[in-house]
């Protein structure tokens, strides 16, 4: 779906997103059985990855390429803030009016975004996508051409198996450090639970430090900062697992490091086709959730060997993925 927002404009894209979402919200709150909520859930998911492209892209298109770091970082921390606000919602309204109560709120929230993105945001008044992809009354780009723009580029696809190789990179460790905390230390749901809010925080951060560098720094050297911190704090899991404190505290530098990595390389796709600059965004989305569900497939089984062998495959995976920053470096020599 996500040419569409390349072809019709990012008012379009925000509104089919906000649009799917609140749908998929109103069938978990009033459909019955697990096939509605399935169905709900599906439509939630979709809504937020049609979303997650427009507004980056919108942004992409407002903001010059060398602020565009921290702007796209700043959206990034609403994820961290919903986290920590929102779940601590949800739970509240569970307890008190039962489970499908916060499905109500996010129906009334995705309507209310609806409505303000219609009433409010400016209509696309080009043709082209972008600022200056395309002369006035020329015409935009189609499915076809936007998925053979992203398949033909070299760079492009370099920076996708970035993101593959460090989000499989993290997911080895993410699958099983639950595990890996209750065989060691015997923490049950509530330790847990804090090291869930650990996580949280270090992804605050993590998107707070983007902010905060990534412009100043360039961004393929954040990124390659971003890279060799996730290898580090991977490396040294295994050493910082002898007491709770320290392996939470090593979990906190190795979320930090990944959230850092994975929101560096946001502004390096939205710059690498302009013309296709949804799309793309689209496709980093897919590699990141193809690298989790890779690393999900394989962690299980590097854990039957112990954690040391979960750690150095996430070393391992972070090292190949800035094997192929090398590459998008030398692809797009100067521009990043």
């Amino acid at each position: 779906l996500a040419p569409l927002t390349d072809r019709r404009g990012r008012r379009f894209g925000l509104s089919l997103g906000f649009g799917l979402f609140t749908a998929g919200a109103a069938v978990a709150y009033l459909g019955p059985g697990m096939a509605a909520f399935t169905a709900a859930l599906v439509l939630m998911t979709l809504g937020k990855y049609v979303f997650d492209p427009a507004v980056l892209a919108h942004l992409g298109d407002l903001v010059p390429y060398e602020r565009r770091g921290r702007a796209l970082a700043l959206t990034e921390l609403s994820w961290a803030l919903a986290f920590i606000l929102g779940v601590p919602a949800a739970g509240f309204l569970i307890g008190r009016f039962g489970w499908r109560s916060p499905f109500l709120a996010l129906a009334c929230l995705g309507m209310a975004a609806l409505v303000t993105v219609r009433a409010f945001f400016p209509r696309d008044r080009r043709t082209g996508p972008g600022p200056s992809d395309a002369a006035p009354g020329g015409p935009r780009p189609g499915y076809i051409s936007n998925y053979r723009a992203v398949v033909g580029s070299p760079a492009a696809l370099a920076a996708l198996m970035v993101t593959l190789a460090a989000a499989m990179g993290n997911e080895v460790v993410n699958l099983v450090f639950g595990v890996w905390l209750e065989d060691s230390f015997g923490l049950k749901l509530a330790a847990l639970g804090a090291a869930s809010a650990v996580i949280g925080i270090s992804e605050f951060g993590g998107e707070a430090l983007v902010a905060a560098t990534v412009d100043r720094l360039g961004k393929t050297k954040a990124l390659s900062i971003g890279l060799c911190g996730s290898a580090a704090a991977a490396l040294v899991l295994p050493l910082a697992g002898r007491t709770t404190a320290t392996a939470l505290a090593g979990l906190t530098l190795f979320y930090l490091a990944f959230e850092y990595t994975v929101v560096s390389i946001i502004p390096i796709m939205s710059e690498i086709l302009p013309r296709a600059r949804a799309t793309l965004l689209a496709f980093n989305a897919a590699a990141f959730s193809l690298g989790r569900a890779a690393g999900s497939f394989v962690s299980p089984r590097l854990y039957g060997l112990g954690f040391p062998a979960v750690a150095l495959a996430a070393v391992g995976l972070n090292i190949v993925a800035f094997l192929f920053l090398l590459r998008l470096r030398r692809l797009t020599a100067g521009k990043h």
